[in-house]
């Protein structure tokens, strides 16, 4: 009795201790990331940060365009582009691109979203001024190699890769099933980023072509060098290459209206799967909105991880859910949040949503515990520094904030507004934007089994 009075104490005070290391540890200074930023006479921002601790050097172009900049009935065209930006252009031949980084010893890739465009390089140090042409040549002299034959190649790649992520793939169909129920039809959200089938094939070189003159140019772009290299040798191989690019017209984007779900909406899709799988989505905020970091902690804290509340409860002590997952999606001109929790063989979704709605309801009437925002202020911090541990990492983050805050110097305050969170803004955004607001219930089953699906009586 004593014993375990004892051990019990002396755990209590150890984990006093590490709570109060940690919170000395999250008040630290914030990581820095030093930087120079300049922008050429063609509106090209450009962002350099000097890294010699080893030999590498990583480039990001950061082209200001993603699906969000698309129109209904020709979507799909930013990402891709994500894919023709490898085929060559005036003076690089087909397949070159890749050939010559990688006989310099250097990789790449790209990637799209909703908002963004990023095409990337890392290599030695002494590949920076290859990196630098090969982009410069495919930002400013991609368009007359541009031809039927290119575009039907990479067209057909993006519909197989269509196929392989959405349509041919368990649960695939589920969010673009959301997004059009989130968002009206004209909502440049409404549809997901690798775009249809249907407006793939119907792009002609054409209308590929003037969505790339109006935005993929220098004064919509910006390149962010860091890692090895003399800051004087980078801004003249900039300004060499780059410069001479011409600027575009200004691009006006349309001021898009906000949005609200006003009722519940539940749906149901058949699908080839063993399990079936409901998915719960809210309307969230923008990036950077004032409660964007508490609805980080707050879905961190219901189903982040597996030491989430719904994680424990349901995957764990239950045993009646295969995952649950939960995350807060915010972007430029709007935001989702998403909770989405796959059935155990032989449990009906409705088991599990009597425990999604107790969860929820008790952070909203009660709140979270000093541990719980502890642990989701020290993940944060931790997950900011690991994205730091590269140089291409700095990059991409020197990049994010410079389009999505409106400097490269944001870290500090990124950080600073987890550090602030209380737990009464976590339980305050518990109840203004989940418990008891409108929401879309989408249950995935086998096909057939419509029965396993959630109902609107289900929900009350």
């Amino acid at each position: 009795m004593t014993l375990r009075y004892r051990v019990r104490t002396v755990a209590a005070a150890c984990l006093l201790a590490l709570a109060g290391l940690s919170r000395v540890a999250f008040a630290q200074k914030a990581p820095q990331i030093p930087f120079e930023k300049f922008t050429l006479p063609n509106g090209l921002e450009v962002i350099l940060h000097v890294d010699r601790s080893v030999p590498i050097v990583a480039v990001e172009n950061f082209y200001k365009v993603g699906s969000g900049d698309e129109k209904p009935g020709r979507t799909g065209f930013a990402h891709l582009f994500e894919h023709v930006m490898f085929m060559g252009s005036q003076n690089v031949p087909v397949g070159k691109f890749d050939e010559w980084l990688e006989a310099a010893g250097a990789s790449n890739n790209g990637s799209t979203n909703f908002d963004r465009t990023n095409y990337y390089e890392t290599g030695p140090s002494n590949a920076l001024p290859l990196m630098l042409w090969l982009d410069a040549d495919r930002m400013g002299w991609l368009l007359p190699t541009m031809d039927k034959q290119k575009l039907d190649l990479q067209r057909d790649v993006v519909k197989n890769e269509r196929r392989q992520s959405y349509d041919n793939v368990p649960y695939g169909r589920a969010y673009e099933t959301i997004l059009p129920v989130m968002f009206p039809p004209t909502h440049p959200y409404s549809w997901p980023v690798i775009g249809s089938l249907a407006d793939l094939s119907a792009a002609s070189v054409t209308d590929v072509s003037d969505f790339f003159r109006q935005y993929y140019a220098p004064n919509n772009a910006a390149i962010t060098i860091a890692g090895d290299f003399h800051a004087d040798s980078a801004k003249t191989w900039v300004r060499r290459y780059f410069g001479n690019i011409p600027r575009n017209a200004e691009i006006v984007r349309p001021s898009v209206p906000a949005v609200a779900l006003t009722k519940d909406t539940v749906l149901h899709m058949e699908d080839r799967v063993q399990l079936p799988r409901a998915y719960y989505v809210w309307h969230g905020v923008k990036t950077f909105s004032p409660d964007d970091a508490a609805l980080d902690a707050l879905t961190d804290i219901i189903a982040g991880g597996k030491s989430s509340r719904l994680y424990r409860t349901l995957v764990y002590e239950k045993q009646i859910a295969q995952d649950v997952s939960m995350g807060n999606s915010s972007n430029k001109l709007d935001g989702m949040i998403m909770l989405t929790a796959t059935a155990k063989p032989g449990v009906h979704p409705r088991e599990l949503h009597a425990e999604i709605e107790r969860v929820i309801r008790d952070i909203a009437e009660r709140g979270i515990t000093e541990r719980e925002l502890t642990r989701v202020k020290n993940g944060m911090r931790a997950s900011t520094v690991d994205r730091l541990s590269s140089v291409l990492g700095k990059a991409t983050q020197l990049s994010y904030y410079n389009y999505f805050a409106g400097t490269p110097d944001y870290m500090a305050q990124d950080l600073a507004r987890y550090e602030s969170l209380t737990r009464e803004q976590v339980q305050r955004a518990a109840r203004q934007y989940v418990l008891g607001q409108p929401r879309i219930v989408l249950t995935v089953v086998p096909d057939g089994k419509t029965e396993l699906a959630l109902t609107a009586g289900d929900l009350r």
